[in-house]
């Protein structure tokens, strides 16, 4: 079964914060950056059952860089819907806010 994938517009903004570090690290860095969070949200479509942190939130890491991606997954209409991209070193209650 596979999910549609929501990315949440303040998600979105996580997404273009770490790929502008990152270019500013160093050329390239930032697309790759940004590649690598599309994939890993694009395999959410069909495994979306990632641990679950806290409550009904998902989280899976972003392999080779300090992110987590922050989900949630509406089984009814098999919706998943990413509610932020964040550093690991954040606060990870700042989600709670969106």
């Amino acid at each position: 079964m596979s999910f549609t994938i929501k990315i949440e517009p303040d998600a979105q903004l996580d997404i273009q914060s770490g790929i502008t570090w990152y270019s500013e690290q160093r050329k390239g860095l930032g697309k790759k950056f940004h590649a690598s969070v599309l994939e890993h949200i694009d395999g959410l479509k069909n495994h979306p059952h990632f641990e679950i942190r806290y409550d009904d939130l998902h989280c899976l890491p972003v392999k080779g860089y300090p992110y987590m991606i922050h989900f949630t997954i509406d089984n009814n209409t098999n919706v998943v819907s990413i509610r932020a991209v964040f550093h690991t070193s954040l606060d990870s209650d700042r989600w709670k806010d969106r």
